[in-house]
């Protein structure tokens, strides 16, 4: 399970894209495509880079008007949809 303390990263078998304010990203390994919309491109833009959850959460509540509760479960649940497919590596706090 992802938390708050894991540091994300994006992997390097994933080619992505900005689109029109969207993100297509194409996992090398399965050949599937994903899209994200704009405001899962911002998340994949901070994923360029490892950062932790807690980072991203910030920086989302900081630049959107969202509550920061909201904004943890939303992204966690994301990052953890991305992480099942290969797209992101995940290191730091996880439990099972």
């Amino acid at each position: 399970m992802i938390s708050t303390e894991s540091v994300v990263v994006a992997s390097q078998n994933q080619v992505s894209s900005d689109l029109a304010g969207e993100a297509v990203i194409l996992a090398v390994d399965s050949g599937t495509y994903y899209g994200l919309d704009a405001v899962g491109l911002r998340i994949w833009q901070l994923l360029k880079e490892p950062k932790s959850v807690a980072d991203i959460v910030l920086t989302l509540v900081t630049e959107y008007d969202v509550e920061p509760d909201r904004c943890e479960r939303d992204v966690i649940v994301l990052l953890t949809k991305l992480a099942e497919e290969g797209l992101i590596e995940v290191t730091g706090a996880q439990t099972s």
